[in-house]
């Protein structure tokens, strides 16, 4: 079975100056009155989808949640969805590159590290007016491109990201900028060597620590050990793989590096409280 499909961001013409790192979208018109669907893939970048008004289904990692009025989406690159939406959605698609929006600026990175947390806000009427003010700036810019339209995009998209923190429900735990820059090159560095490397001491290897230390970070930054961290990446991957196509048990232990099968199962049953097959039965 082939895997999962990866999508790269692509640009309306190849003439835009901010082909491959950005791009923003009318809804309503990018639907032209009809239906959406697309089927289970993953993307190699953020994607923001916000609804003013709409009906239909997102699936985030196989968590389905109903679309609705005054909804955002915010997906990080590499998780796997599933998206249906009804015509008559009005709002915006936003999709970019993490380092158009944080390049060399460690502040941006935190941001945009701490409201990815979540997945799906849920607004009021007054606070989706309040989001929608930056947006429609970040729209003209983009299609306007005045001088400076990049800075005043990267701007405008920190005020709406800083206005979904609001609606989080309470202040979000701020990490020290030094533990938020080693958990963004271990996320980095799980996303290229996860079925080759499953050992904490792998990592810290790579990213010149002590096991000690590196267990030490991800505990601040999620409060779980860098192993339980490593175990939840294998895990949730073997979701993916199961319930997005039908390939055989065998085929995704390979995937994810475990030649013994019997192993992979006892491992996946384990943490999941499903054999695979049975998880890919109740779930699909």
């Amino acid at each position: 079975m082939p895997p999962i499909p990866l999508r790269h961001l692509q640009s309306r013409s190849p003439e835009e100056s901010l082909a491959g790192s950005f791009t923003i979208r009318d809804l309503k018109e990018l639907m032209n009155g009809k239906d959406l669907h697309q089927e289970v893939h993953r993307h190699d970048h953020y994607l923001v989808l916000v609804l003013e008004q709409g009906k239909g289904e997102h699936e985030i990692d196989f968590i389905p949640r109903q679309v609705d009025d005054r909804v955002v989406f915010l997906m990080r690159p590499g998780q796997v969805h599933r998206l249906s939406l009804r015509a008559g959605c009005k709002g915006f698609l936003i999709q970019f590159k993490a380092d158009f929006f944080f390049h060399k600026n460690k502040n941006s990175g935190q941001l945009l590290r701490r409201v990815a947390h979540h997945a799906f806000y849920q607004a009021g009427e007054d606070e989706f007016k309040k989001l929608l003010v930056p947006l429609r700036s970040v729209f003209a810019e983009y299609n306007e491109k005045q001088e400076g339209y990049r800075e005043v995009i990267k701007a405008n998209l920190a005020v709406f990201f800083i206005g979904l923190l609001r609606l989080s429900g309470g202040p979000l735990i701020e990490v020290k900028s030094y533990v938020q820059g080693r958990m963004d090159e271990l996320h980095t560095l799980l996303e290229k060597h996860l079925s080759t490397h499953k050992q904490v001491s792998a990592y810290a290897e790579m990213m010149h620590l002590s096991p000690y230390q590196l267990n030490a970070i991800t505990k601040a930054s999620l409060g779980k050990s860098c192993s339980t961290l490593i175990r939840d990446e294998i895990i949730l991957e073997a979701k993916r793989q199961l319930l997005a196509g039908s390939a055989q048990v065998s085929e995704i232990a390979w995937q994810l590096g475990y030649e013994d099968v019997s192993y992979f199962i006892r491992f996946f049953r384990k943490h999941s409280g499903y054999s695979p097959e049975a998880f890919r039965k109740k779930f699909r």
